[in-house]
């Protein structure tokens, strides 16, 4: 796995142990990159269940003003220390190593993020909870750019209840790209 592009593009990064983690593939982050490259460079970032760190550390590599990260697994959080001290980004790389909804709260006060990018365990409804979460949250706004990667079976048809709206979707072979706004 390695950055795609920006000012440490090809720099390989590293992916937790075991299977507890789906590392994005690199051909898919560039094509999730692709369609949001306008929206990047100075954006606030913000990495939910971030894994390895590899999306938000291609934000920061793009240029973004700074990414937040999300994780509570140990193995992942070494890695995004890791891979966050590699790229010279632990100045505007801020981790938080707890659980989602607890670091939601603690960034309450936050500027709007641009982007917000989740990539929750799949097929266990997490997603909706989250997406719940944000819709209540001061640091998201109209101009939010929510990006949700799931399975290819995972339904999205509530999201117009909780006051967001599909604006683009993107299906790979094994998952997919949602891309919600606040309606």
């Amino acid at each position: 796995m390695r950055i795609i592009s920006g000012s440490k593009r090809g720099m390989n990064l590293e992916t937790p142990d075991g299977l507890d983690t789906r590392p994005t593939s690199d051909r898919i982050k560039e094509t999730l990159f692709n369609m949001i490259a306008p929206d990047v460079y100075d954006s606030y970032f913000l990495d939910l269940f971030s894994g390895s760190g590899q999306i938000g550390i291609e934000a920061l590599s793009r240029g973004a003003r700074e990414a937040i990260f999300i994780e509570k697994d140990k193995r992942a959080i070494s890695c995004i220390e890791k891979n966050l001290s590699k790229a010279k980004f632990l100045d505007i790389g801020k981790l938080y190593k707890e659980d989602v909804y607890s670091a939601l709260h603690k960034l309450s006060g936050h500027a709007s993020f641009d982007i917000v990018f989740m990539d929750p365990p799949y097929n266990k409804s997490i997603e909706k909870q989250v997406l719940e979460a944000l819709a209540k949250s001061d640091f998201i706004s109209e101009d939010t750019l929510i990006i949700v990667e799931a399975s290819l079976e995972t339904d999205f048809d509530y999201v117009i209840d909780l006051g967001y709206e599909i604006i683009k979707s993107k299906l790979y072979k094994t998952n997919k790209h949602i891309f919600l706004k606040k309606a």
